[in-house]
C-alpha cells in the first residue's frame, strides 16, 4: 500500500484528510512549514515531518522517502487586503516556483501520482445568466490567488509531460466544516449573535463543499485509476442562495434567524462606501459548478449532504465556544 504524503497537513483541509487518510488504513506522512501541529493536537497520530516554507529552496527529500503518493494542500492562501508589495510575485514564488518544486522532487524520487488542490477561481469570480463552471471552460482567474493557481497548474502539466508523474488537479469552490475560518466562520458567528441582515431578497446560487466531501474526493482523485491526468471541479451538488444559507445555518446552530429585505443594488453601494465592495459581491453573486465528471468518471458521489455539512459546522462552532 502507497504511503500518502500530505503537504499543508497542519492546515483546516490537511487536519481532515490526515484522519480520513487513516481511517481507510493508508500510512500517512504529514508535512508542515513547523512543528507546531502536535501541540495543537492532541490525538495527532500521523508521522510529521517538517519542511519549512514552501518555495524552490524546499528540501523535500526526507518527506517524499518512500512516498507513493502527495496531495498537495500547502499555499499562499486568497486574503482580502494583501500588504505584499507585489501580491502577484509573491504568489508565483510560493504556488507556482514552490508547486513546481516539489513535483520536480517528487517525480525524482518516484512518486507515481500528485494530487493538486487548485481553486475554483481559476475559472473565475461568478457565474452570472445561470452560466455552470465546468472543466471545458477557458481559464479567467480575477485576482493574483487565481493566477498563481492557473499558472501551478499549467507548470504540474509541464512536470507531468516532462517525467511522466501522474498529476490530478481539483479545483474546489469555498470549503466549509469544523475548523473553517475566514467569511465562513465570521457568518456563523454573525447568524449565532442574532445580528439582522439584510439579504432576505438575495437569490443567487451558490455552490459549496464541505470538508468531508473534499477529502473523500481527494482520496478517490489519489487512487482512482481513471484520474491520473485528469481535472476535476466538485460541489456538495446543492447550490444554495445567501438568504437561505443564512436559514440553514440558523436552523444548525438552533437560533432565530433574523433577516429583512433591501434592494441588491443599495447593498452593492453600501459595500463601495463601506470599502466591502468584494465581499458584497460575493454575497450577491452566483458561482455554480458542474461536478459531473469526477461523478460519473470515478463514480463519486458526496457522502455527506448540505445539511449534514452545516449541522457538523455548527456543532464544531458551538463546541469552540465553551
Amino acid at each position: 500500500m502507497s504511503k500518502f504524503l500530505v503537504a499543508g497537513a497542519s492546515g483546516f483541509v490537511g487536519k481532515a484528510l490526515c484522519d480520513e487518510l487513516s481511517r481507510h488504513g493508508y500510512m500517512v506522512r504529514a508535512a508542515n512549514r513547523s512543528n507546531h501541529s502536535k501541540a495543537e493536537n492532541s490525538d495527532w497520530h500521523h508521522e510529521e515531518v517538517v519542511v519549512g516554507a514552501l518555495d524552490v529552496q524546499t528540501d523535500w527529500s526526507a518527506a517524499l522517502a518512500g512516498v507513493g503518493v502527495v496531495i498537495h494542500l500547502a499555499a499562499r492562501v486568497h486574503v482580502m487586503h494583501d500588504t505584499a508589495a507585489d501580491p502577484l510575485e509573491e504568489f508565483r514564488r510560493v504556488n507556482v516556483a514552490g508547486t513546481e518544486h516539489l513535483a520536480r522532487c517528487a517525480a525524482a524520487s518516484g512518486v507515481k501520482r500528485m494530487v493538486y488542490v487548485s481553486s475554483i477561481k481559476v475559472n473565475g469570480e461568478e457565474t452570472p445568466d445561470g452560466r455552470i463552471y465546468s472543466e471545458q471552460d477557458i481559464p479567467a482567474p480575477q485576482d493574483p490567488y487565481g493566477v498563481s493557481k492557473w499558472e501551478a497548474e499549467q507548470a504540474l502539466q509541464r512536470v507531468a509531460h516532462e517525467t511522466g508523474l501522474e498529476i490530478v488537479i481539483v479545483r474546489p469552490p469555498l470549503v466549509y466544516g469544523a475548523g473553517v475560518k475566514g467569511n465562513f466562520a465570521q457568518m456563523l458567528r454573525i447568524v449565532a449573535r442574532g445580528v439582522p441582515l439584510p439579504f432576505a431578497s438575495v437569490h443567487n446560487k451558490r455552490d459549496l463543499v464541505y470538508v468531508g466531501n473534499l477529502v473523500d474526493a481527494l482520496i478517490a482523485c489519489a487512487t482512482h485509476p481513471a484520474a491520473a491526468g485528469q481535472t476535476y471541479l466538485l460541489g456538495d451538488g446543492e447550490p444554495v442562495s445567501t438568504s437561505q444559507l443564512l436559514r440553514h445555518l440558523a436552523q444548525a446552530l438552533d437560533v432565530p434567524l433574523r433577516v429583512f429585505p433591501l434592494p441588491p443594488q443599495l447593498l452593492v453601494l453600501a459595500g463601495r462606501l463601506l470599502g466591502k465592495s468584494a465581499q458584497v459581491e460575493r454575497l450577491l453573486g452566483s458561482l455554480q459548478v458542474d461536478s459531473g465528471k469526477i461523478r460519473s468518471q470515478l463514480n463519486w458521489t458526496p457522502p455527506y449532504t448540505l445539511q449534514q455539512g452545516l449541522q457538523a459546522t455548527a456543532e464544531w462552532y458551538r463546541k469552540s465556544k465553551t
